[in-house]
Parts: C-alpha cells; sequence; structure tokens
C-alpha cells in the first residue's frame, strides 16, 4: 500500500471534501462510503419511508459533490451535510401532494415498551407503535426532527446543537414542546 494510499485512509471529512473540490471522485466514494447509513437514517426519521430516504440520502450526497465549493473547511462536515439532508427532507415534504399514511421506521424504538412475549401484550405493543408511528407523522417538521434526533438516533443535546447549529438550550426548549405536542396527539388517539 502506498503512503499515499495510507494517509487517504485517514482523512477527514474536510480533508476528502478538499479532494472533492479538486475533482477527485474516489474522495466522494470514500464520504459516502463513511456516511451513507448516517444519511439513510437520518432521512429516513424525517421523511418516514425507506425508499424516499434512499432517494434523499443518495441526492444528499450528488449536492456535497456539486457544492463542495460551498463548504467552509474551517467548520465541522457533518453539521453542514446535516442541513443538506435536512434541505432535501423539506423539500420532499413539502412537495408530496397529500398526506399518505407511510410509516416512521420506529420499531427499533420498541425498546421504549417493556419486553414481555404474552400475546395480549405483542398486540398492544404493536398498536402502540402504529399510533406513535402516526402521532410523530402528525407533528410539524421542525418537532418531529428534534425528537428523532434525540430519542431514535441517541444524539445528546450537545450533538443536536452542533448539528443544528443552535444553542443547547434552544435543543432542551424545542425538545420539551415537540415531547408536550407528541405526548398530546398520543393522548387523543387513547381518548
Amino acid at each position: 500500500m502506498s503512503i499515499d494510499s495510507k494517509i487517504r485512509e485517514t482523512e477527514t471529512d474536510a480533508a476528502l471534501v478538499m479532494h472533492i473540490k479538486a475533482g477527485d471522485k474516489a474522495a466522494l466514494g470514500k464520504l459516502v462510503e463513511k456516511h451513507k447509513k448516517l444519511a439513510f437514517r437520518l432521512a429516513l426519521g424525517l421523511v418516514g419511508n425507506k425508499d424516499d430516504a434512499y432517494d434523499i440520502s443518495q441526492e444528499a450526497f450528488l449536492r456535497v459533490y456539486r457544492s463542495a465549493d460551498t463548504f467552509n473547511v474551517d467548520q465541522p462536515f457533518l453539521p453542514w451535510f446535516y442541513t443538506i439532508i435536512s434541505n432535501l427532507c423539506r423539500t420532499w415534504l413539502r412537495r408530496r401532494s397529500r398526506r399518505d399514511h407511510r410509516m416512521v421506521d420506529i420499531n427499533d424504538a420498541s425498546y421504549l415498551l417493556v419486553d414481555n412475549t404474552s400475546p395480549d401484550y405483542l398486540v398492544e405493543k404493536e398498536e402502540t407503535i402504529a399510533k406513535l408511528r402516526q402521532c410523530l407523522l402528525e407533528l410539524p417538521f421542525d418537532d418531529r426532527e428534534i425528537i428523532m434526533l434525540q430519542h431514535f438516533r441517541g444524539m445528546s443535546y450537545d450533538e443536536i446543537a452542533e448539528l443544528l447549529g443552535i444553542p443547547r438550550g434552544t435543543v432542551m426548549s424545542r425538545l420539551y414542546y415537540a415531547r408536550k405536542k407528541l405526548a398530546q396527539l398520543m393522548r387523543q388517539y387513547y381518548e
């Protein structure tokens, strides 16, 4: 393995974007490989459909390639990249002609419910997850985004603040009010 190859394996995201600016398509491949799962999961949490999330994450990497010149190497890559994904998701949701019942993939969030294998419990668990999915889709984008990042992606307040480019206190406040809205929607389903 050449020295250049070893250096490239350990390159930072910013260095990869610099190589992309210079026209290095292999650098884009490395960036995609490094962040494709994250991009997909973020998009999935925001739009609620696997096929659309895949398309959005692919488009996000194309946008990175096309707009690499706008990247500020003195700033972290992930907040810039997340902004691209978030904007694509907002546009996709705005263009969607009607609200359908596509579900947010929160099955990995079933840890919120007590583990029990009784048939009655399993039916109730599935109903609760379905109601939670529907309620998440009814939330405004910003509320769904903050809940998804904290509860379903396990990000800390500081990580969310950095990703969204907002103060930690704003994250806490938005999360508080988003949870209240979600709880109100869930109560309505149970009434």
